[in-house]
């Protein structure tokens, strides 16, 4: 077992015992339609980062009315504790100068980021104070929260502003870089009008690029390999769209986000 992979499952056991007795309800949540996956694509997404494997960049993929997201401008990634110098040498050549680290105070503890030269590093933790104390230890409950929780939303809509805002590369993370980070990601990408199969493909990739990796997430309860589950990232949507009525009511309603607000991501990601 690598010490990255121990410190997970140590982190995982931690949290299932604080947790303790705070058991709540599970959310009844509308069965989701059937959501095509297709296979990755042959686009190369990775940063190759020795200590983030699952760092990768957000742009390359083409929208409904064949426009193209910009790369070099948005990553995606697990977390930084483990970067190398050159990892760290690289993220200062993508001109990374904002990090939001997506974890918990004590993931963040844990595991410290490295963070690269020049940067501003700013912390949105997705599961503070929200309604659901067990949503970060079972990712069957963990997605309809993201999707439907007002903490949770205020920290994504965090990240998108200041993606929007950021003149520079911008790099959100989490641990594993597939739960919270693969949410965040496929609302972007939805925003930027990516067609739902393409976003199912983005968001699957997190098994190929953790392949290996062992060990278990630490926002889950039991300690289950490394993967991501096509029905967890339908549940999210479910939710919103169950929650809100739509997916672009749960982007203005849930997230705050104004029409300005998507048309400046828009024309900042899109060419």
């Amino acid at each position: 077992m690598s010490h990255r992979t121990l410190i997970r499952t140590k982190s995982a056991a931690a949290l299932a015992l604080t947790a303790g007795l705070l058991l709540a309800p599970v959310p009844s949540i509308a069965a989701a339609a059937p959501t095509p996956v297709v296979a990755p694509a042959s686009v190369d997404h990775s940063l190759h980062l020795t200590g983030a494997p699952n760092a990768r960049d957000l742009g390359g993929y083409t929208t409904t009315d064949g426009k193209t997201v910009r790369s070099g401008l948005v990553l995606r990634s697990d977390a930084l504790n483990a970067l190398t110098a050159d990892d760290l040498a690289k993220l200062v050549q993508l001109n990374v100068k904002t990090v939001e680290d997506l974890r918990t105070g004590y993931e963040q503890a844990l595991e410290k980021d490295k963070i690269p030269a020049g940067a501003t590093v700013y912390h949105r933790d997705v599961f503070g104070g929200g309604g659901d104390p067990l949503a970060i230890l079972d990712l069957g409950r963990a997605y309809p929260f993201m999707a439907g929780d007002p903490t949770a939303s205020a920290a994504f809509k965090a990240v998108l502003l200041d993606i929007k805002n950021s003149p520079d590369t911008v790099l959100y993370h989490c641990t594993s870089g597939k739960d919270r980070t693969g949410w965040l990601s496929a609302v972007l990408l939805t925003i930027l009008g990516v067609p739902r199969e393409t976003v199912n493909e983005d968001y699957m990739l997190s098994n190929e690029y953790l392949a290996g990796e062992g060990g278990g997430s630490s926002i889950t309860g039991s300690i289950q390999s490394n993967t991501v589950e096509q029905a967890w990232l339908d549940s999210a949507f479910a939710t919103a769209n169950e929650k809100f009525g739509s997916f672009d009511n749960y982007v203005s309603q849930g997230l705050g986000l104004t029409s300005q607000d998507i048309a400046d991501l828009k024309a900042k990601l899109l060419s």
